[in-house]
Formats: C-alpha cells, sequence, structure tokens
C-alpha cells in the first residue's frame, strides 16, 4: 500500500516517431518528485505508463497499493510533456477519470496542465499544481493527510464552490542550488529492465538520463518556459559527477543523456565538472543541448575531459535575419565555429533546425541548407515553428490559430498559422536534408546520394507552387549583425556541386 501514487501520462507506442526512434528514459521529473515524497517520510509508489499499456497498469497499481492520493506528476524534463500533444493530455484525463472510479483524490502537474489548468480541473482533478513543483507537492500532500484543506498554498490552483479558478499565491520556488535540497531521482521505485532491454535490442546499449541544471535564462521567443520560467538553477559540479558514478556503477549504464535546457552555462562550473568526473572515474559517454555561442574552445575541451560524446545545438536556422526575428541572439558565425571547436575535441556536433518561422523566405531557407551543406553536422533534427501558449510567438499569431492548437504527437508536424508555404513543402525539405547529412556516412553514401538527388529535384519542383497567399511576415526587429559567412543566394545549389570534391570545409 501507498499513500500517494505518481504517475505520467508519457506513454512511447502513443507516439509514433518515438517509436521509431525507441530511445526511452525513465520519467526523471516524476521519480525527483516521488523521491522527495520519500524523504519526507510520506508512503509513495510510482506506476510508470512509458513502456506498459497505461490504462490496464494503472488499474492494477491502484488495486494493488489503493493510494488516497493520485498524482499525475509530469516529467518536467521530457520535450514531449514542454510540447503539450494532445495525445498526452487525453490520456491524463483519461487517467483522472480511472484515478477517480478508485476513490482516489487526484493532482496533476506538468507543462500542459500549468498552460490549462480549467481544462484539467473540469475533467475532474481536484488540484493543479503550476510550475516548478517538488516542494508544492509535499505541501499539498501533507495537507491533505492531515485533513486541513490545503488553501493558501502557493502554485496550487483548484476550483472554488462556484465552480470558478480559486486564485492561488505565486508559486514556490525549489532551491536546485544546493546538493541536499531534493534526494536523487527515486529510480528505484520503477523497473528499469525494460528500459534496458529497449535500448540494447535497438541501440547494443543502456542509456539513462540525468540532470544537471534547470531552466533556461535565454528568451527565445518561440520557447515556452511554463515550468521555469527564465530562471536558471545549478547543480554543485561533484554532486553531478557523483550521480553519473551512481548511474554508471549501480545501473550500469553506458550511455547518459543530460536532459537540460541547456548544459555548461557557466564555464567556471563545466570545469569544476570535468575535474570532479576525473577524479571519480566515472566518464561515461554522454550527450547534451547546449549553444553554440558557449562551445568555445576551453568549452569543448572541458567537455572531451568529462566523457562528452555528442551535442545537440539550437542552430534553428542559417539566416541571421531569421534568428533575430526569433530574439535567438546568436551568430550564424557562432554556430560554425561551435561546430570546429567540438570537431576538434571528437565530439559530434548536431543541429536542431526549424522551419517555418514566420516570415522565413525561400532565401532564408537556401542559407539553412547552405550551413548544414558548409558545416557537415553529424546529425541533424528538423521541426517546425510550433507556437506554444504565453509565447511571443504565440501571441503574433494567435489570431490565425483555428481549433487546432496542439500537435498530437511530436511526428503531427504541421504549421498552424498561414506560413510562407505548406506543409508539403517543409516536408520536403525536411525529407531531403535528412538524406543528404546521412548520405555523408560512409556506410550509407552510394545507397544515399541518388535518393538526395531526386528528393532535391521534389523541393526544386515544390517551391513555385506551395507558396501560401498573406503568409504571416517578419516582424521589424533590428538586426545585430548580417552573415558574412553566407551571402544570400539567389539560386538552389544543385546536389552535384555540394558533392564535388572541394575539400573538408569545416577544418
Amino acid at each position: 500500500m501507498a499513500d500517494v501514487l505518481l504517475t505520467h501520462s508519457n506513454h512511447l507506442p502513443y507516439d509514433r516517431k518515438q517509436v521509431r526512434k525507441m530511445e526511452p528514459y525513465p520519467p526523471l521529473g516524476t521519480l525527483y518528485a516521488a523521491g522527495l515524497l520519500r524523504a519526507r517520510g510520506i508512503s509513495a509508489a510510482v506506476f510508470d505508463c512509458m513502456l506498459q499499456d497505461p490504462e490496464t497498469g494503472l488499474r492494477e497499481a491502484l488495486r494493488v497499493h489503493r493510494p488516497a492520493i493520485v498524482a499525475i506528476y509530469e516529467d518536467d524534463f521530457n520535450f514531449l510533456t514542454k510540447m503539450c500533444l494532445t495525445r498526452m493530455r487525453q490520456l491524463a484525463w483519461d487517467m483522472i477519470e480511472i484515478a477517480r472510479q478508485h476513490g482516489a483524490r487526484v493532482i496533476v502537474h506538468g507543462s500542459d496542465a500549468t498552460d490549462h489548468a480549467a481544462d484539467f480541473l473540469t475533467h475532474g482533478a481536484e488540484y493543479v499544481i503550476e510550475g516548478e513543483s517538488e516542494y508544492t507537492l509535499l505541501r499539498l500532500v501533507q495537507a491533505l493527510m492531515s485533513g486541513s484543506t490545503p488553501v493558501n498554498i502557493p502554485g496550487v490552483v483548484r476550483l472554488n464552490h462556484q465552480g470558478a479558478r480559486a486564485t492561488q499565491p505565486a508559486r514556490l520556488r525549489n532551491t536546485f542550488r544546493t546538493a541536499s535540497s531534493l534526494p536523487f531521482p527515486a529510480r528505484d521505485m520503477i523497473d528499469l529492465a525494460p528500459y534496458r532491454q529497449a535500448w540494447q535490442e535497438s541501440h547494443g546499449m543502456f542509456s539513462l538520463n540525468l540532470i544537471a541544471s534547470r531552466g533556461c535564462p535565454f528568451r527565445c521567443n518561440w520557447c515556452a518556459k511554463p515550468i521555469f520560467g527564465d530562471s536558471y538553477q545549478l547543480r554543485p559540479a561533484l554532486d553531478t559527477a557523483l550521480e553519473m558514478r551512481l548511474l554508471k556503477e549501480k545501473y550500469g549504464a553506458a550511455h547518459l543523456w543530460f536532459a537540460d535546457d541547456i548544459f555548461g552555462l557557466n564555464r567556471h562550473w563545466l570545469q569544476d565538472f570535468a575535474s570532479a568526473v576525473e577524479a571519480l572515474h566515472c566518464a561515461v559517454p554522454f550527450k547534451i543541448q547546449a549553444r553554440a555561442d558557449l562551445l568555445t574552445s576551453e568549452a569543448a575541451q572541458a567537455l572531451r575531459r568529462s566523457g562528452c560524446a555528442e551535442v545537440w545545438i539550437g542552430v534553428e536556422s542559417g539566416s541571421q535575419t531569421v534568428l533575430d526575428a526569433m530574439d535567438k541572439g546568436l551568430l550564424v558565425e557562432e554556430v560554425v565555429s561551435a561546430r570546429n571547436q567540438l570537431k576538434r575535441q571528437g565530439i559530434r556536433a548536431c543541429y536542431f533546425l526549424q522551419l517555418g518561422y514566420p516570415g522565413e523566405q525561400w532565401i532564408d531557407i537556401q542559407k539553412t541548407i547552405a550551413l548544414v551543406r558548409e558545416t557537415r553536422p553529424d546529425d541533424i533534427g528538423v521541426s517546425f515553428s510550433y507556437p506554444l501558449p504565453n509565447t511571443r510567438f504565440f501571441a503574433r499569431v494567435k489570431q490565425q490559430l483555428g481549433n487546432k492548437r496542439n500537435w498530437c504527437d511530436s511526428d503531427d508536424l504541421c504549421v498552424m498559422f498561414q506560413g510562407t508555404y505548406t506543409d508539403r513543402f517543409y516536408r520536403a525539405i525536411r525529407d531531403a536534408l535528412h538524406a543528404e547529412v546521412d548520405s555523408w556516412k560512409p556506410c550509407e553514401q552510394q545507397q544515399r546520394q541518388a535518393e538526395c538527388t531526386q528528393l532535391w529535384k521534389s523541393v526544386e519542383s515544390l517551391e513555385p507552387v506551395s507558396k501560401n497567399l498573406n503568409p504571416t511576415k517578419l516582424p521589424p526587429v533590428a538586426l545585430a549583425s548580417t552573415s558574412r559567412l553566407f551571402p544570400a543566394r539567389n539560386h538552389f545549389v544543385p546536389l552535384q556541386a555540394v558533392l564535388a570534391p572541394t575539400g573538408e570545409a569545416n577544418d
């Protein structure tokens, strides 16, 4: 039995793209919350629906544990929960109903619930916890277990007797900077065997996730931050290295994923972290997300010392005009420099790219293609501009949005406002870019080159006939700079020219 049963709504088989990737990670945020409850003497259990049937499994967990409280506590460190996907939302609502049928009181926390608290409350949740919430959950659970009415707890939203949203004080923020603030995630409260099996069968090794920091202080206008806002909280370097050693020695992880929004923001911390990893002999190959302008020579060397194998950079676009319109605070030249610094240290450099930002033109897209070709990243991820609530981007296109305001799953790539081009055209570019990057791998070069040629021909033929009428314009921006490395191209660069033996452009 348990007083509190924690769960989440990220069921991997409900997402087509994630099934293809087959890189499941435990619900880190859920396990942080469970670990804190247990450390404070509250009997807690976790039902993890990532790799098992969510509804059948939840009913069984309710039967076994008979909890008085069910907390649908989403993983704040999984990018899928930040996307507010409707398939996950519907599952959360179904879980609320199942828990209520078993007589449990229901608490909900997550990005989607923070943005749409009223919807979750009207679907049966008794309380929604907004923002960063481990300690808020603790206070709420303690109040419910003591029999008191939990009013005036910062960050907790409920319906009043008239069915309207009750206003609460400003939410609390955890103190994450000290090692003693939160215990390590309670990984022992779930079964890691299915994760290990999925990774071994698909990738031949086992990967686990952890974090070194929370939040991001940068203010890209399309980035939603419903949990941490603009704050940035950093763990002690030694504490982070100790968790690495735990994952390596106790759980047998051969690879790690740092799920931070931005890794290595503090250059002094990065050096301390590398030294701690070396002192503990706990280096494990890992991947991170980072900004290009942080990846200096010194940073790249520290990453190599600590075991970093792969860096995903939020490049978004090769057009300085588009980057400035996004308030990215990044120069195209800095992407080139970052790619070179990582290559010198033997670290894979991978790009996140974004197509369809309002006002992006064909010439801007060609600059993105040129940047990819001239710097040759080891991998890319291509998404479409996605307006999430409470962003300046969302406010700008809100009047253009119809009934569909969220993607169903992470493969539901569509532009929900009036983009410059049709979805079909953006998907054609995505497919051609992926094929070209794959063609640079020696094992796939011969097979992929012919495919690339056909895909780029399709892009060229679609471009003139795929423009939308009255597309959204770029806002007036004060351009921080103009990229000198990638001047405007008036014509599409043929694939044959790219594949011609001209030497390594990024040495």
